[in-house]
């Protein structure tokens, strides 16, 4: 395994963050309490230390599990769990960073979790409401209390992140962040060189989509969220699928599957501290920490750049297998059609 510090801390973390939406059960289909325990313990004897989670995830389910996995281990590892989206009694999702949730929030993953202190505590989402001043100064005062020891923050803008590091030191930061979606780039490279923060990213393999694993004909229950999904949807889905066939030519070269190119990419990115990566089973943590112990060639890395500056270009009519074939005729044509009439033989022929 590899590892890096987490910030400013005396705590170190593995490249490979165990993450723990999926074990929630709710948003990535039905899922087996028994198989996440199993692969919460194959985690663990692989290395990985540090588990990414949240009170939100799966309502609480996520929390209570990864504590039952973990068993006294919870006080060996890092675990990171966070605030700021609330539920109410139908399961209806809503944005909440008041002072009073902050507490009820952080007492009720304490007891999930069953440990006294929660390692690494994270701003889930600015709820547009509450002033992230006062949100930072209710979290010293938790930290007072010793009821958390570090803070971090996940999907900030900018300007959120430098107003909530005035009030108190922010350790890390953390976004989306794959091969196809970059717009968080600068920010990342931003809290890393500047703020001197932990950077980690999530959706390193799309939800999915970049494993290879999905096709056109696949198809989402009704309690997997990613029915929702826009990179699961249309032309963008089929342009993932055809990326992540792609990273699998690429993945030959070296042993490896197209989820863990996609992670690999991810963990080249210096200012990268840990990718937290989705896990629903053993073999998922085997396939994840599989991604650990090699690199990219940089020939490689230009080809993915390559792949996906092409992908992204593709017209919106590729939906389907005919209307690829109609589209690849015509371009065929239209190339045809310049060549002749920019041949100096043709011109020839004509005089």
């Amino acid at each position: 395994m590899e590892y890096k510090k987490l910030g400013l801390t005396d705590l170190t973390i593995s490249r490979i963050g165990f993450g723990c939406w999926a074990i929630g059960g709710h948003g990535y289909g039905n899922v087996d309490d028994r198989e996440s325990i199993r692969a919460i313990q194959e985690a663990l004897d692989l290395g990985v230390n540090f588990f990414d989670t949240a009170d939100v995830y799966g309502f609480g389910h996520s929390e209570e599990i990864l504590s039952k996995a973990l068993g006294p281990q919870r006080y060996k590892v890092v675990i990171a769990t966070k605030f700021g989206v609330a539920w109410n009694q139908n399961g209806k999702t809503f944005k909440d960073c008041s002072t009073k949730r902050l507490v009820e929030a952080m007492e009720g993953s304490l007891g999930r979790l069953k440990i006294d202190c929660i390692p690494f505590y994270q701003i889930h989402w600015d709820d547009g409401k509450t002033p992230i001043e006062d949100v930072m100064e209710a979290l010293l005062k938790c930290r007072d209390a010793g009821k958390i020891l570090h803070i971090g923050c996940c999907n900030f803008s900018k300007d959120l992140l430098l107003r909530a590091s005035k009030i108190h030191r922010v350790e890390s930061y953390q976004c989306l962040y794959n091969l196809s979606k970059r717009q968080n780039e600068n920010i990342i490279k931003y809290s890393s060189e500047e703020l001197n923060m932990s950077v980690f990213a999530y959706g390193v393999i799309g939800r999915g989509v970049l494993s290879a694993k999905y096709n056109k004909g696949s198809r989402f229950g009704e309690n997997d969220t990613r029915i929702n999904d826009s990179d699961f949807q249309g032309a963008q889905y089929n342009k993932n699928i055809l990326i992540a066939e792609k990273l699998s030519e690429i993945g030959r070269k070296y042993g490896k599957s197209s989820a863990q190119v996609a992670i690999r990419w991810v963990l080249e990115n210096p200012n990268i501290t840990s990718a937290i990566t989705g896990v629903k089973n053993k073999k998922q943590v085997s396939e994840n920490v599989g991604s650990i112990g090699w690199s990219l060639d940089q020939d490689d890395m230009e080809l993915i750049d390559s792949i996906v500056s092409k992908k992204r270009r593709l017209p919106v009519c590729v939906r389907s297998r005919t209307g690829g074939r109609r589209l690849r005729r015509l371009i065929a044509s239209r190339r045809k059609a310049v060549k002749l009439a920019t041949d100096p033989r043709k011109n020839d022929r004509k005089k």
